[in-house]
């Protein structure tokens, strides 16, 4: 008997493991990637005597044409009402997802944005050894074109201004706001030289915009005097720890930076989303909701307090897949 108790203890072990392996499974893929949520910011970055800004980050939708949940839930942040968009690329994981995107954007693309693509805007997704994230230089392979054109035509005749390797100056809600962007530095298609120098000085914010916020251009962007960098890319980790947080950022940043708001040097803020999708080869998060950030910019004066608190709009039903 005791012989019979000693074997079967190692095999209820195995199998509880498996329970909860299988249990975060399902619980990663089914339920976590689809409670998206709405992270509300406070940041001081704009000029004193400035009117606040209500700025909605959105990046990395990595959107399949079948997702109706994820569209849904993007669709109310109109509700929202926002004096800005911007929009920090990785919209697009299936060639045609392009009518997707553009419906779920829906009335945002009426309102004044601002957007910049990443890579899954140019390259579709696929399969890879998950391994590789954990060293931010290993070699990158690309998948199938994607329509990025057809995406940046949408965008542009709805009235969104394309950043990439230009500056834009703007005014919202009574704010000039001067906005200079990259291409992706994750596929090194960064050129900054094409909009580096000092922006405007008359301007309320300057603000950056980056897919995936390499330190190499954000001291750049700090250099030259912007108050805001905006980038996404991250994922917030997509697979974090409890009490430990993000395992890889797939990118040079460190680990604090994931997602959310930091300071970048003595001056500037870094705000990185930790976006609203995932790649279809690795549909699952964990301790990492998928989430969009509704800013809101306020003056530059000594003691303002910053909030960062994520909240979630109405839950719909899940989605597989």
């Amino acid at each position: 008997m005791v012989q019979l108790a000693n074997r079967e203890a190692p095999l209820r072990v195995l199998a509880g493991a498996a329970g909860l392996a299988t249990a975060g499974l399902l619980y990663s893929t089914v339920i976590e990637r689809n409670a998206f949520a709405l992270r509300h910011t406070t940041l001081s970055v704009l000029e004193p005597g400035a009117t606040p800004l209500r700025v909605l980050h959105i990046s990395d939708l990595h959107m399949m044409p079948n997702q109706r949940l994820k569209q849904a839930w993007v669709s109310e942040l109109e509700a929202l009402e926002p004096d800005l968009v911007v929009n920090t690329g990785d919209n697009l994981a299936h060639p045609q997802a392009v009518p997707a995107v553009i419906q779920s954007l829906g009335g945002l693309l009426s309102r004044p944005g601002l957007f910049v693509f990443g890579s899954n805007d140019y390259f579709g997704p696929r399969p890879k050894n998950p391994f590789k994230y954990f060293k931010t230089d290993h070699q990158r392979s690309h998948g199938d074109p994607l329509p990025w054109q057809d995406l940046r035509a949408a965008f542009t005749e709805r009235g969104w201004l394309d950043a990439t390797h230009t500056v834009r100056e703007l005014e919202v809600g009574g704010v000039r706001v001067v906005a200079a962007g990259v291409d992706d530095p994750h596929i090194e298609r960064d050129r900054y030289e094409t909009v580096e120098g000092r922006p405007n000085p008359l301007a309320h914010l300057r603000l950056g915009l980056t897919h995936s916020p390499e330190p190499r251009v954000l001291d750049r962007f700090a250099a030259d005097g912007y108050d805001l960098v905006m980038a996404g890319h991250t994922h917030g980790g997509q697979l974090c720890l409890p009490f430990f947080g993000a395992i890889v950022t797939n990118c040079h940043i460190d680990r604090s930076r994931v997602k959310g708001p930091s300071n970048w040097g003595s001056t500037m803020k870094l705000h990185v989303s930790a976006g609203l999708g995932t790649s279809p080869y690795a549909p699952a998060r964990f301790c990492c909701r998928p989430e969009a950030s509704l800013l809101t910019l306020t003056p530059v004066s000594h003691g303002d307090a910053e909030f960062d608190a994520d909240h979630s709009l109405p839950q719909l039903a899940t989605e597989t897949s």
